[in-house]
């Protein structure tokens, strides 16, 4: 990761920092030694920290569990046990994907969570890795969905497949499948449509789409990304369980990090969702969407600095 891009989460995650670690840290101060009334007022600064009932269930456990084993003996060994139980919590959420050729990514999200300018980004990102990428327009519900992702397909000088407003976004699928082929792509980025008050529909669109693309390419779609608004918090993770049921997403895009009170969600989302974190979103720059690195994000939330060796 980018000794730039390091430095955009910390500022990004600053107002995350106040509320989060200087809160945890102010109880820290305020007690003398850990007791009942000290273990309750932390546990309540991290549900009100975007960690989500589960992570806190989690850390409350361990700090428990640390207090009887002897690893901590007093409030100020506190906060450097949280800082490591979650660098590990966000370390495990990692893996490394083997892409395919092509890489058939399908990005689903509901509308105004950035997932137009997350596919252009993705598209950015991979092209300047090397790669030939194809974009699919696969919203074909939206009124200008095509348009406007043609706007950014234009921007960052890949090719896009659109139909007409309304059309079956399965054949989308098919002429971008059949495009890839021809180019010789090595990654397909499919939109889709951001409704999710008619799950039952959206749920067999994407199905339809995804038989298309397996017809094609084996495994197709390798990737089903949801985009979540990392503004919203714990409501982004109650939205990403409603789409859960209706889609089978492998990975999660956090978008809007930057001056946002609420990336202590990034922290849960494995926990609650059972899904990696795989890329975040710190800005509104095209190279301001990267790959998620947990122990850069970790060192950005406890403002420590970039660890050597790390790009």
């Amino acid at each position: 990761m980018a000794f730039g891009f390091f430095d955009r989460i910390k500022e990004g995650l600053e107002k995350t920092r106040k509320s989060f670690v200087k809160n945890v840290e102010s109880i820290v101060i305020g007690y003398a030694q850990i007791d009942d009334d000290f273990l309750d007022d932390l546990e309540a600064v991290m549900l009100t920290s975007d960690l989500g009932p589960k992570t806190t269930e989690y850390l409350m456990r361990e700090i428990r569990r640390g207090v009887t084993e002897g690893i901590i003996n007093n409030t100020g060994d506190v906060m450097p046990f949280m800082e490591d139980r979650i660098t590990e919590m966000l370390v495990d959420q990692e893996d490394e994907i083997t892409l395919h050729h092509p890489e058939v990514i399908l990005v689903v999200g509901v509308n105004g969570v950035g997932k137009t300018t997350t596919i252009a980004k993705l598209a950015n990102y991979y092209t300047k890795e090397g790669k030939k990428v194809i974009i699919a327009a696969g919203d074909t519900f939206r009124a200008a969905a095509a348009d406007q992702l043609s706007i950014w397909a234009d921007r960052v000088g890949v090719p896009i497949v659109k139909h007409k407003e309304g059309a079956d976004p399965a054949a989308v699928v098919y002429d971008v499948m059949e495009a890839a082929k021809a180019r010789n792509a090595d990654l397909v980025i499919v939109d889709t449509a951001g409704r999710l008050h008619t799950k039952v529909n959206l749920m067999e669109e994407l199905k339809k789409m995804g038989r298309v693309a397996n017809n094609h390419v084996e495994g197709a779609p390798h990737q089903t990304l949801l985009v979540l608004d990392g503004t919203t918090g714990q409501n982004a993770v109650s939205q990403a369980k409603l789409f859960g049921q209706a889609v089978p997403v492998n990975g999660i895009v956090v978008t809007k990090l930057d001056g946002t009170a609420k990336g202590g969600v990034v922290i849960s989302i494995k926990e609650e969702l059972g899904v990696p974190v795989r890329w975040i979103g710190v800005g509104e720059g095209m190279d301001d969407l990267r790959p998620f690195n947990a122990k850069e994000f970790a060192n950005a939330l406890f403002n420590k600095g970039m660890i050597q060796g790390d790009k």
